[in-house]
C-alpha cells in the first residue's frame, strides 16, 4: 500500500501543555545526542492527540528531536500503526482480517462497516465520526473475530453486536471493551477447565478491560490528563539516570565498548589505507578538519551523495566547506565526523572521500551529474 502525506493538511500542530511535558519526559530516557530514539513514542502521542499524523505534526516532532523531516516521514510511513490521513472524530475501526478472524466472520464485520461507515476503507463517514480499515493479525485469535478501536480490543463479535457497538459510539456512549459474548477473557467458550479456584476472586473484568474502565480513557483521545502521567525514571528532584534535568549531562565514556570500538577503528583504518593505495599519484594537500576555507574555496557539498542541506550546514558549522578537506580526511577524522554528524557509517557507506577526491580534481561523479536535475538529496 502506498503511504504518503494526505493532500489536505492543517496549518499547524503543537502538543497540548501536558502532552508536551510527557514528550519531554520521554526524551530523557535516552543519552544526550540520541534523542531521535524517542521518535516513535512522540509520533504515537501526536497521533493519539489528533487522531492522525499531519505534515505539521511530523515536522513538529522532527524539530523537537533535531531530526531531518524526511527521517520522521520515513518512520511514520513505514509503520502501519500510524495513520497518514484523517480518521473518524469518534472512532477509527481496525478490523482484523487474518486467518482466525476471517474464518470466524471478519467479512461480516467488514460488511457492517461498509454499510454504516463508508463503502471503502480510510474514508470518513458522512458525519465525519467514523472510519475503518482492515488490518493484519492483532493477536487475539482465540477471541475471533475482533476489532481494535484506539487502544482497546472488542472481541468475540458478530455482525449484529458490531452494529450495536457503532450505534452506541455514535450516540456518545463508550461500550465496555473486551469480549462481547459474555466471555471473561480467552478461556474456552464452554467455561474454565482448570484454575477454577481463582474464578471467584477475580475482578469484574479481565485485567486489560479493568484498567481501561478504571482509567476511563478507552476511546477518548489522549489530552494529557491520563493517569499515570509521570515519568518513573525521573525522581521527584528531577534526577534522570544520575543527572539533574536541564543540567549539563555527564561526559559519556569515550570508549564504552573497547573491543567493538577497536574492531571498528581497525576496519576504518584498513579501508582508509586501501583508498590511499588506490588514490592517484597526485596527492591533495591535507587540510585541518576544523580549518575554515576562504569564501573562494566553498564548494557545493550537496554534490556528494548522502549530503543534503542539513548535513551541509553541519559540515559548514565545523569548518568543512571544500571537497579537498573531505578528500584529505584520515580514519581519525572520519570517526570524529561520525560523532559530529550523528550519522555513524554514512561517510564510509557513501564513500565521501572517493567522491570528494574526484570532485576536487574537477571530475564528475555519477551523483554530481544528477544534482542539477534532481532535488532528491538525502539528510
Amino acid at each position: 500500500m502506498l503511504r504518503r502525506l494526505y493532500h489536505q493538511q492543517p496549518e499547524c500542530f503543537e502538543f497540548t501543555p501536558a502532552n508536551l511535558e510527557w514528550a519531554e519526559g520521554q526524551v530523557t530516557k535516552y543519552p544526550e545526542g540520541r534523542q531521535a530514539s524517542a521518535v516513535i513514542p512522540l509520533l504515537w502521542r501526536a497521533q493519539e492527540q489528533e487522531g492522525w499524523l499531519s505534515k505539521p505534526a511530523l515536522e513538529y516532532v522532527a524539530d523537537m528531536l533535531d531530526m531531518a523531516y524526511i527521517r520522521v516521514l520515513e518512520v511514520a510511513s513505514f509503520y502501519f500503526m500510524f495513520q497518514m490521513q484523517p480518521v473518524g472524530s469518534v472512532a477509527h475501526i481496525q478490523i482484523c482480517g487474518t486467518l482466525s478472524c476471517m474464518i470466524c466472520g471478519a467479512e461480516d464485520l467488514i460488511a457492517v462497516c461498509k454499510e454504516k461507515i463508508s463503502a471503502s476503507p480510510h474514508t470518513l463517514s458522512d458525519d465525519g465520526k467514523f472510519s475503518w480499515e482492515e488490518v493484519e493479525c492483532l493477536g487475539a485469535c482465540t477471541n475471533a473475530p475482533m476489532v481494535q478501536v484506539g487502544k482497546d480490543y472488542y472481541e468475540d463479535l458478530s455482525a449484529s453486536n458490531l452494529a450495536e457497538l457503532l450505534d452506541e459510539l455514535a450516540a456518545g456512549k463508550v461500550p465496555t471493551p473486551g469480549p462481547q459474548n459474555g466471555r471473561y477473557a480467552s478461556e474456552p467458550l464452554s467455561g474454565l477447565t482448570s484454575l477454577k479456584e481463582y474464578d471467584s476472586g477475580r475482578t469484574k473484568f479481565n485485567a486489560s478491560v479493568q484498567m481501561a474502565t478504571d482509567v476511563g480513557d478507552t476511546i477518548k483521545r489522549i489530552d494529557g490528563s491520563e493517569v499515570p502521567m509521570s515519568t518513573p525514571w525521573v525522581d521527584k528532584d528531577g534526577i534522570v539516570a544520575g543527572r539533574q534535568t536541564g543540567a549539563e549531562p555527564p561526559a559519556l565514556s569515550p570508549n564504552p565498548r573497547p573491543a567493538v570500538k577497536q574492531a571498528e577503528d581497525a576496519k576504518i583504518k584498513e579501508k582508509q589505507e586501501k583508498r590511499e593505495a588506490d588514490a592517484p599519484s597526485q596527492e591533495l594537500a591535507k587540510t585541518d578538519l576544523n580549518a575554515t576555507s576562504s569564501s573562494d574555496d566553498v564548494d557545493d557539498l550537496k554534490q556528494l551523495k548522502g549530503v543534503g542541506p542539513a548535513l551541509e550546514k553541519k559540515l559548514h558549522d565545523v569548518g568543512v566547506t571544500s571537497f579537498a578537506q573531505i578528500a584529505a580526511w584520515t580514519a581519525e577524522d572520519i570517526a570524529a565526523m561520525d560523532d559530529k554528524l550523528s550519522f555513524k557509517g554514512r561517510i564510509e557507506r557513501d564513500d565521501w572521500l572517493k567522491q570528494a577526491r574526484a570532485l576536487a580534481e574537477g571530475q564528475d561523479t555519477d551523483f554530481s551529474k544528477l544534482t542539477g536535475k534532481s532535488e532528491a538529496h538525502r539528510d
